[in-house]
């Protein structure tokens, strides 16, 4: 059962509405007016069990609640006393649903009311229509007074936040199925860019997103001739300044949304087209405004990608949390259980034995504190890629014994956070794999990003893909992880042996080096 102060104010309301009426009612000796009063005895110990029982069953009782109220008060329409009994649907429908349910509630019995009284007794008296008017206003009075009071009780509930999270998450089940461009952030800036080479005839267009105080890449496109730092650069200042420019055959917009700006949409012509800039900027003002009905499905997008990142980092949090405290204890007390049974054991051949469970155990614990900084480790707002992936490749070389080298090609230009870890954690597996199969040698790692291009790669010295192990996933979840970001994710043997694995993101720059031909910039190994 729940119990809750709610609770209580409830079934106190009810009980003194109840005495207050039963007086007057006890005295007058009617016999009608004591069998509404029973009747309603019982009605409201029953719909308190029932919400005592049932969160769900709250709503619905409050509306059955006003309806039965309103019909006892009609078929009792002639004892003023029983209409006392008005007072108290709205009062509960308060508590339990706010305004909108004392709003339902006072509507329910006053239909049923009127409705009965007509019918059974033709018309209504003016004391009786006056009785009915006086407390249902009271019952709006009180139901106001109620909704303060639910306020006040959810602001001091612990659980609130979680209640209110689980009506919004409901809603927004029951939206996205509307919602008939999807979610995905990528997929809604494409259709814009897709809009503006309807518009103007650009050799590089792209669309960016506020991300701190930058903007990162969220879709971009290019052609022959095409200049993307020229565009990243005039979108910066059309977003710093919060207005629409065009300057030498090169524009910016802010594209506004619901209660700011989305994204800032900018672009290029080609060499020697004949498009000046007073055109340009006509054509682009009207861009402006017919993108406006595409800007907010994109931050819809947006948002719940943000969601999704924060509840997906605080689940690996939890679950690190848990192998760290858990997991990883229980089994290293094992290793002490093991190191007490060598030090006793009988015979040289049984000690042996139990060493090397030792070791086994050892091992095994070692590999349960790589999951755990796997879990833990994340590319930060603040962090770069580059950054996030030396500093996992440090901790596997110190952990794992094995030289790994970092080669870094990264341009100050962010690519989106949803993007970038998930190329983070395809490096990560890829790293992981290196470290527990390959029996490596050396492994290198080479990390380029120019956004919206990106390319890493991992390649070790080792024994190279070998037999797949029915257990295994990470071959299959590094193929979702790059076709969730529309990235292509090639595994191969290179003839020298060892193993490659790939992961690009977007066609290349012209101009870009690739990332088989990798030029060591920073190299780290075990200490």
């Amino acid at each position: 059962m729940r119990t809750g102060p709610d609770l209580r104010i409830s079934a106190a309301a009810r009980g003194f509405v109840l005495l207050a009426l039963g007086g007057p009612i006890l005295w007058d000796r009617d016999v009608a007016s004591v069998i509404a009063l029973a009747v309603l005895s019982t009605h409201w110990a029953t719909a308190a069990l029932v919400e005592r029982r049932s969160l769900r069953a709250r709503g619905p009782v409050t509306i059955i609640d006003a309806a039965v109220v309103g019909l006892v008060a009609a078929l009792t329409i002639d004892s003023l006393a029983v209409l006392g009994a008005l007072a108290v649907p709205p009062f509960i429908a308060g508590l339990w649903r706010g305004f909108e349910g004392v709003l339902l509630a006072l509507s329910a019995q006053l239909v049923t009311v009127v409705f009965v009284s007509l019918a059974t007794e033709g018309t209504l008296t003016n004391e009786q229509a006056l009785g009915i008017f006086t407390w249902a206003t009271m019952g709006l009075a009180l139901g106001m007074v109620a909704t303060f009071v639910r306020g006040a009780l959810r602001d001091d509930d612990p659980l609130a936040p979680y209640r209110h999270a689980t009506d919004l998450l409901r809603e927004l089940n029951s939206l996205s199925i509307g919602l008939s461009a999807g979610l995905d952030p990528r997929s809604l800036g494409g259709l814009i860019l897709d809009a503006v080479l309807d518009e103007v005839p650009v050799s590089t267009v792209g669309i960016h997103v506020p991300l701190d105080d930058h903007l990162a890449t969220l879709a971009a496109k290019s052609f022959a001739g095409g200049d993307p730092d020229r565009c990243a650069e005039i979108a910066a200042r059309a977003w710093s300044r919060e207005q629409l420019l065009v300057e030498h055959g090169c524009f910016a917009f802010p594209l506004e949304g619901h209660r700011g700006t989305v994204a800032v949409v900018s672009g290029t012509l080609p060499p020697g087209t004949t498009v000046d800039d007073a055109q340009l900027r006509r054509r682009v003002a009207h861009l402006q405004e017919v993108l406006v009905e595409r800007s907010v499905p994109l931050q819809t997008g947006l948002l719940f990608e943000g969601f999704r990142d924060i509840a997906t980092a605080d689940e690996r949090q939890r679950l690190s949390r848990e192998m760290h405290d858990g997991v990883a204890q229980d089994i290293a007390s094992l290793g002490y259980v093991v190191d007490a049974l060598a030090a006793a054991a009988p015979t040289p051949e049984l000690e042996a034995q139990l060493m090397m469970l030792r070791e086994r155990v050892t091992a095994i614990v070692a590999e349960v504190r790589r999951s755990v900084t796997t879990l833990r480790t994340t590319v930060g707002t603040s962090e770069s890629l580059g950054s996030a992936i030396i500093g996992v490749t440090r901790n596997l070389s110190q952990t794992s014994g094995v030289p790994i080298e970092v080669t870094l090609d990264e341009q100050p230009q962010r690519l989106r956070p949803e993007v970038e870890a998930e190329l983070f954690r395809i490096a990560q597996e890829a790293l992981n794999n290196a470290v527990k199969h390959a029996h490596a040698r050396v492994i290198r790692v080479h990390c380029q990003v120019a956004a919206p291009y990106a390319a890493i790669s991992v390649r070790d010295d080792g024994r190279g893909l070998g037999e797949a192990r029915t257990d295994s996933y990470g071959m299959g979840i590094m193929r979702e992880r790059a076709r969730l970001i529309d990235a292509e994710l090639s595994i191969t043997e290179p003839p020298d042996g060892g193993l490659d694995v790939t992961v690009r993101l977007s066609p290349e720059p012209a101009g870009a080096t690739a990332p088989s031909t990798p030029r060591p910039k920073q190299v780290t190994s075990p200490r």
